[in-house]
C-alpha cells in the first residue's frame, strides 16, 4: 500500500509543473469576473426573448401535429 502511495505521489508532482501559480490565476480570474460583469446585463435582457421564441416556435410545432 505504502508503494502504491509513493507511486501516485511521485506520479502526480510533475503535473504540478502544468499549474499556473496564483498570481497568475488573479488576472485571469478579474477578466473572467469582468466579462461575467458586462454581459450580465444582456443575458437578463435576452432570456424573456429567448424563452418567449422558444414558446412560439414549440406552440407552431403542437399546433401543426
Amino acid at each position: 500500500m505504502l508503494q502504491l502511495l509513493f507511486a501516485v505521489a511521485f506520479s502526480a508532482v510533475p503535473l504540478t509543473l502544468y499549474i499556473p501559480p496564483i498570481r497568475s490565476f488573479n488576472l485571469f480570474i478579474e477578466t473572467v469576473e469582468s466579462i461575467f460583469r458586462q454581459t450580465a446585463l444582456y443575458t437578463v435582457g435576452a432570456f424573456p426573448r429567448v424563452r418567449l421564441a422558444l414558446s412560439r416556435i414549440f406552440s407552431s410545432v403542437h399546433l401543426r401535429q
